[in-house]
């Protein structure tokens, strides 16, 4: 077993490792559990978050063994560098690795449980929200401020940004799902741009994201910054749906 703590935590370390041992027993399950579980558990006047991330191919076993992290480790150092570069993600507690004469067997990360108003997903999907644009804008700014730390969030998708009401018209963003990241000195023009692409099929919200970016971004007129930003985007949907087309195509066949 490998193990390490947030030292903020260290006394607590009992506790979690016990969390993380009862975990298939225990717990209340969040989310569908399709790929990665999560459960939520009561701990110390607070809800943490456990993610038992799926079992590793033959392959990354051997891998997560010898020569990469694993996905809870990632996910637990990347979060530690994102609070010391001032971006919002849950707090970091803890993560656990399993493993067996072959290389790991299971994998946990365990962090405080942050319950928020709505994810960048609701933007895409809910007509009309409210201070919908608003919201955007300032979606846009905490993306550049990302940009400007050097930090590229590889899963930069809909249901990886939690979004938290502050007040009447300020709203705090937080980074989940963190295990796959770059970390720059600077990014390029070509690097922000590709990191949109994930984000959103509609191109009106594409025009906004451009124009509150190009208010940040010198190098590039507002018009340059949404022709690559849509050039990206629409690549990335085009293969999207061309993966999706082609797992039908598999389980029609498999059944």
């Amino acid at each position: 077993m490998n193990f390490k703590i947030n030292p903020i935590y260290i006394d607590a370390t009992d506790l979690i490792i016990d969390y993380v041992h009862r975990f298939n027993n225990s717990g209340a399950l969040f989310g569908n559990g399709d790929r990665n579980k999560i459960k939520l558990f009561d701990f110390e006047g607070i809800k943490i978050n456990i993610k038992s991330f799926k079992i590793p191919n033959l392959f990354n076993k051997i891998a997560y063994k010898y020569f990469r992290k694993s996905k809870a480790r990632r996910s637990f150092e990347y979060a530690t560098i994102l609070l010391e570069r001032e971006i919002g993600t849950p707090q970091p507690i803890a993560f656990l690795e399993n493993y067996n004469w072959l290389g790991l067997r299971d994998s946990y990360y365990v962090s405080e449980h942050l319950v928020t108003e709505l994810t960048y997903r609701e933007l895409i999907e809910v007509d009309n929200y409210p201070d919908f644009e608003n919201i955007l804008r300032q979606f846009t700014r905490f993306t550049f401020k990302l940009h400007e730390k050097g930090i590229e969030f590889l899963d930069h998708s809909p249901g990886n940004t939690l979004i938290k009401k502050r007040n009447n018209n300020e709203y705090d963003f937080f980074l989940v799902d963190l295990n796959r990241m770059n970390f720059h000195t600077e990014m390029s023009f070509v690097q922000r741009m590709n990191n949109f692409r994930r984000l959103t099929p509609r191109k009106e919200m594409i025009a906004i994201m451009s124009n509150e970016y190009a208010k940040l971004y010198s190098a590039k007129t507002e018009a340059q910054i949404f022709e690559k930003m849509w050039e990206d985007t629409v690549k990335f949907q085009e293969e999207f749906a061309k993966k999706q087309r082609l797992k039908k195509r598999l389980k029609f066949w498999k059944s």
